[in-house]
């Protein structure tokens, strides 16, 4: 295992990839040098002297500014680095990516819907269209449980605090999003599970549904029933018989939707499993299918990379759009723009937003960029797109589904037990993860510390990935965990 990586030929920081104790030799284009304090592992030091304000450079590009000089051998994080990063930017379009070399290659053994979309699980949803019934929809789930057999996966209740007391855009995104869950493939028959004076009602939600199949989507207002968990079983059990009749086939790879996300990064995640993840975007992409990349509060930074790969100009006016409007959103609420990195990240090594930026963008490979999608907007392009969500772990991966994505890739550094209401594919960027948290974990990219050959580890996630869309559960779906979040704009009456 080595000890320490330097990533770029420019930069002029290493990484820990282990605990080194100071004393320690590294050498670089600086020469030989001897750390001047401990680096735990993860964190970065000064391959060489870094002057008062100068640029520190990371991934080949600016972390940020030195706090004051900084010596060669010491360590480069919050005490002596600080963020460059700006407010509203302007930017310029400047094409520079390459064409995809796309063959139409392999399948998965899915679900095809009368309505001609793939899934991946044959299960039944059912949403509550407000937070007051949520106790009914889980009872319902409970109910209903001897309805599973191997034919269908799951019943799963998705309960969620909001439908009621909301205005304007917020609640128009709380319809844009159930409605985007409603019609999701995975799920082969839906309930939807409404109270009945809740500002966003089913006649209401139905504006946004536009029709559906009867068969596959049953509405149940509970307070125009008298009994609504004898009622709710009935609805159920039409369901089930009707998802019973769907079988796995196999379905072209460029079928496929895959949604991108991080959480609980550390200084590994950024030289392990993101651009692991990465790797197999592009290799997809090159299949035919589609990837998505949300969190655009962690795309500040490193914007003008995704936007240089934009496909036109369109594209890049929608990327910049989406960027300038997110850090809006944060001068309108009276927020910093960079409150960023977290906690956690800054324990694992991460110091600035630009540094998490650079390589949480990672994970969208160098496949070009074909559209910009809206919170909760379905994709319709095949390639790699960009979804204007939060990088909150829950709200982004329920959007990344609400958009199509049947999976969710989720690289991590520290972990986290969460699932979404698609299956998430937990990837660490240490093998330590692992070991620890081998209930949380589906998949290890730390090894590629070890001496595994990325292209092997790409080749064996690309498998294991069409293993989990033709059926493979991962450690979340195990252990029965599923949540939805919905992203909260403006005031609750």
């Amino acid at each position: 295992m080595l000890d320490y990586a330097i990533i770029h030929e420019d930069d002029i920081v290493g990484v820990a990839l282990k605990d080194l104790d100071k004393g320690y030799i590294y050498d670089s284009v600086y020469g030989k040098q001897a750390l001047r304090e401990n680096i735990p592992a993860g964190h970065k030091f000064a391959l060489r002297d870094i002057r008062d304000k100068e640029a520190v450079i990371k991934y080949g590009d600016s972390i940020g500014y030195a706090l004051g000089d900084i010596a060669g051998g010491y360590q480069v994080h919050t005490k002596n680095l600080r963020t460059g990063l700006g407010d509203i930017l302007s930017y310029s379009y400047k094409a520079d990516y390459k064409d995809v070399k796309v063959s139409d290659n392999g399948h998965f053994l899915g679900y095809r819907r009368k309505d001609g979309k793939a899934g991946i699980r044959n299960q039944i949803w059912i949403i509550p269209t407000v937070g007051c019934v949520n106790s009914i929809a889980s009872a319902l789930e409970r109910q209903a449980s001897f309805l599973v057999d191997g034919k269908l996966e799951a019943i799963i209740a998705f309960p969620h605090p909001y439908g009621c007391s909301q205005l304007g855009d917020d609640q128009d995104n709380t319809l844009k999003l159930l409605s985007g869950l409603i019609k999701h493939p995975n799920a082969a028959g839906v309930l939807v599970l409404g109270l009945g004076c809740e500002n966003s009602n089913i006649d209401v939600l139905k504006t946004y549904l536009g029709q559906v199949d009867e068969e596959r989507v049953k509405f149940l207002v509970c307070q125009e029933v008298e009994d609504e968990t004898l009622e709710g079983t009935r609805l159920l059990e039409e369901l089930a018989e009707y998802a019973k009749q769907f079988g796995r086939e196999p379905i072209n790879i460029s079928e496929l939707i895959v949604g991108l996300k991080c959480g609980g990064s550390d200084g590994l995640s950024g030289i392990t499993a993101n651009p692991l993840v990465g790797d197999f975007s592009d290799a997809l992409i090159s299949n035919m299918g589609t990837t998505i990349l949300t969190e655009v509060p962690e795309m500040f930074g490193a914007e003008e990379i995704l936007m240089k790969r934009c496909i036109s100009e369109k594209v890049f006016n929608k990327t910049v759009a989406m960027i300038n409007g997110f850090k809006q959103y944060y001068i309108r609420y009276e927020q910093p723009i960079y409150e960023n990195p977290s906690p956690g990240n800054k324990e694992g090594g991460i110091t600035t937003l630009e540094e998490k930026a650079l390589g949480c963008t990672q994970k969208a490979g160098s496949s070009p960029v074909v559209d910009v999608l809206s919170y909760s907007e379905h994709v319709t392009h095949r390639g790699l797109n960009l979804l204007s969500a939060p990088g909150n772990d829950l709200v982004a991966t329920t959007a990344l589904a609400a958009s199509g994505a049947q999976l969710v890739l989720f690289t991590t550094g520290r972990g986290t037990p969460f699932g979404s209401c698609v299956p998430t594919v937990k990837i660490s960027s240490n093998s330590k993860l692992v070991e620890r948290k081998n209930n949380w974990i589906d998949f290890d990219a730390g090894r590629l510390l070890s001496g595994t050959d990325r292209s092997v580890l790409t080749e064996e996630l690309y498998s294991y990935v069409i293993e989990v869309a033709s059926g493979r559960k991962v450690k979340a779906e195990e252990s029965g965990f599923y949540d939805i979040a919905i992203w909260k704009q403006g005031v609750t009456l």
